[in-house]
């Protein structure tokens, strides 16, 4: 049995769960958020929701886990939402944003202009003595992530200094320079 499957979810107040053939819905006060499933039974009992598999089949075994860690992601998606944060690290990296133009400065020949998705919101701080940091919000953490993964891909953190795009916490694996 998947340990993570078989772990009821809670649904907290002010978000609504309703399951119709093959889509679960979830309507929270951050938004809606849609998602197909195949393969799993799921079910909303007394302010829970319960994902069990109708047999042991080794495609049905694999979806069990993933369709209830995609379901709690929803439910915590509508509620509360999700943030990333990316820190430029850098001489001269800047970043700004006007609404949903984000507008980076990476040391290339000319800045990059990137459309973020509506459903991310988009916030640059910049203070002095400190690197620019780029906040992106939203309540759909797939999104959210791949925004964030292709942000970071514009300029990846380099080993011997440091230098790029990161994410705020992220552990660089570090090489000692040349020994001379």
């Amino acid at each position: 049995m998947s340990r993570i499957g078989k772990s009821p979810i809670a649904i907290p107040a002010g978000v609504t769960v309703d399951v119709k053939e093959g889509e679960v819905v979830v309507k929270g006060k951050l938004g809606e958020l849609a998602q197909q499933i195949d393969s799993v039974s799921v079910k909303v009992e007394e302010g829970h929701v319960v994902v069990e598999r109708p047999n042991e089949d080794k495609d049905v075994r694999s979806k069990h886990g993933l369709y209830r860690s995609l379901i709690n992601n929803m439910i915590i998606g509508v509620s509360e939402g999700f943030t990333v944060t990316l820190e430029l690290v850098g001489v001269g990296y800047r970043a700004s944003n006007q609404g949903q133009k984000l507008d980076l400065a990476l040391g290339f020949s000319h800045n990059i202009m990137m459309e973020i998705a509506p459903e991310v919101k988009v916030e640059t701080v910049s203070e002095k003595g400190k690197n620019p940091l780029v906040k992106l919000t939203s309540h759909d953490k797939q999104l959210v992530g791949q925004v964030a993964a292709k942000i970071r891909s514009f300029r990846k953190p380099e080993p011997y200094k440091g230098k790029g795009i990161k994410f705020v916490g992220e552990e660089l694996r570090r090489k000692a320079g040349k020994s001379a």
